[in-house]
C-alpha cells in the first residue's frame, strides 16, 4: 500500500473539527450563560464571549443550597458505584465467562434481557424495596442499586472470555489455587483496563443521575450535586445565570477527572477492541 494511500484526506479533519466543535460549545455556552445572566441565553444575536460575573453567581448558588454538601455526596456515591461496578461486574462475568454451573446460559441470557428493559419500569418497584428497608433519604438508597449493572456483566464476560484461555485456569488449580484466587491473582489483574473503564462509567453515570436522585433524596444535606441544581430553581422562574452556574460548578470534577485519566480510559478501551 502507497504511502499517499495512507494519508489522511483534509475533509477528515474537517469532519473531526466539527464534531469536536459539537461535543465542546455546548460545555462553552454554558460557561459564557453562568457569567452573565438569564439574558444571554434568549437575546439575538447572542453573547459569545464570557462576562465577568461568574464569581457572584457562584457565591449565589453555595449560599442558595448547600452545594459542597451536595458536590461530597456525589463523590461518595459515584465513587462506591465505580468502584462496585469494576469489581462485582469482573466477579460476575468471571462466574458466566469462566465457570461451569447448572443454569448459567439462561441466567447470563436474563441479564441481557434486562437490558432491553427501561430503566423507569423498575423505579416504583425498586422505591417499593427501599421504603421497605427505611432507606429513603439515605445515600444508600442510591448506591445498592447501582453498584452492579447488567451492561458491565455483559461487558466484563466478553473481555474474560477473549482475554485468558481455561488452559491457564487449569493450570492455576493443579497449583493449588481456589476460585476466589484464581479471579483476584490471574483474571483481574489481566482485565484490570476494562475494569477501570467500565468504573469510571459508572462513576459518570452516577454522577449525572437525577430521577433516581430526585424520588429519593428528601432533605437538602442529603442532595446530590444534580438535585443542588435543581433546588436552584424555583416553581415561578428560572435563573439560568444561576442554574448554568451551579451546572458548570457539578461539571468542574468530571473534567479534572478526565484530565487525569482520559489517556488510561482510551487505552482500556483500544485493549478490549484489538483483543480476540
Amino acid at each position: 500500500m502507497s504511502a499517499k494511500s495512507n494519508r489522511v484526506r483534509w475533509w477528515t479533519y474537517l469532519l473531526l473539527g466539527l464534531a469536536a466543535f459539537a461535543c465542546i460549545f455546548p460545555l462553552y455556552w454554558m460557561f459564557v450563560v453562568a457569567t452573565t445572566d438569564s439574558a444571554t441565553a434568549t437575546q439575538l444575536p447572542p453573547k459569545i464571549t464570557p462576562g465577568g460575573n461568574f464569581f457572584h453567581l457562584a457565591e449565589q448558588v453555595f449560599t442558595t443550597v448547600p452545594f459542597v454538601r451536595s458536590i461530597v455526596n456525589s463523590l461518595i456515591v459515584a465513587g462506591t458505584i465505580g468502584l462496585g461496578h469494576a469489581v462485582l461486574c469482573s466477579l460476575a462475568g468471571f462466574a458466566f465467562a469462566k465457570l461451569r454451573f447448572p443454569g448459567r446460559n439462561v441466567l447470563f441470557l436474563i441479564v441481557v434481557l434486562t437490558m432491553t428493559v427501561p430503566t423507569q419500569l423498575a423505579v416504583i418497584p425498586q422505591y417499593m424495596i427501599i421504603s421497605s428497608l427505611d432507606w429513603v433519604d439515605t445515600l444508600q438508597a442510591l448506591i445498592v442499586p447501582g453498584l452492579a449493572s447488567a451492561f458491565g456483566i455483559f461487558w466484563m464476560r466478553q473481555h474474560l472470555s477473549s482475554t485468558i484461555s481455561d488452559e491457564i485456569l487449569q493450570a492455576a488449580r493443579i497449583d493449588g489455587a481456589n476460585t476466589w484466587q484464581i479471579f483476584w491473582r490471574i483474571a483481574f489483574p489481566l482485565v484490570r483496563p476494562a475494569a477501570f473503564v467500565l468504573g469510571l462509567l459508572g462513576f459518570v453515570t452516577a454522577w449525572n443521575d437525577f430521577l433516581w436522585p430526585f424520588i429519593v433524596l428528601k432533605s437538602p444535606e442529603m442532595y446530590t450535586a444534580q438535585i443542588a441544581i435543581k433546588a436552584l430553581q424555583n416553581s415561578l422562574d428560572i435563573d439560568l445565570g444561576l442554574a448554568m452556574s451551579g451546572s458548570f460548578l457539578a461539571t468542574l470534577p468530571l473534567l479534572v477527572l478526565f484530565v487525569f485519566v482520559g489517556r488510561r480510559m482510551v487505552a482500556g478501551i483500544m485493549d478490549g477492541a484489538f483483543k480476540g
